[in-house]
């Protein structure tokens, strides 16, 4: 695992897979509901996202799942109204590293999961992503 500082989306633009945090909520018209953080902001930069990642929730569950355009969910709470969980975090990153071996993907960018507007504090967190992550995996916070 490497740690970066930038922006996440600057990442994506130049051609990297992100994983955005998630929850597993969904609406009544069977979206996801991303209401902060990345995923807020991948729902306003993919149209129809949020009911793709929904579908997949409603299907399979609360999981990690490759949306299209370069964007993969990355669960770290069951509810917007939750602190992330650290046993969800772990399921994801065990998920994310198996799609990215399947996929075949040399470069994942990763939010710290959880820390932002969920609270957590990078160093309860960081141990778990160090267990699983290698280095096709960066980890990025904002600058400052």
């Amino acid at each position: 695992m490497r740690e970066l500082q930038g922006d996440l989306w600057a990442e994506h633009a130049r051609g990297a897979v992100v994983a955005i945090t998630t929850g597993g909520q969904v609406n009544r018209d069977g979206c996801c509901v991303m209401p902060r953080g990345c995923a807020r902001h991948a729902r306003e930069l993919f149209a129809g996202l949020d009911w793709t990642l929904g579908q997949q929730i409603l299907a399979h569950g609360n999981h990690v799942f490759d949306l299209g355009r370069r964007v993969v969910s990355f669960p770290v709470e069951n509810s917007p109204l939750e602190v992330p969980s650290l046993t969800l975090i772990e399921q994801s990153c065990r998920e994310l590293v198996e799609l990215t071996d399947y996929k075949g993907w040399t470069e994942v960018v990763v939010p710290r999961p959880g820390c932002g507007g969920g609270g957590l504090e990078w160093s309860s967190v960081s141990p778990l992503l160090e267990k699983y992550f290698d280095d096709r995996f960066l980890v990025i916070h904002k600058d400052g």
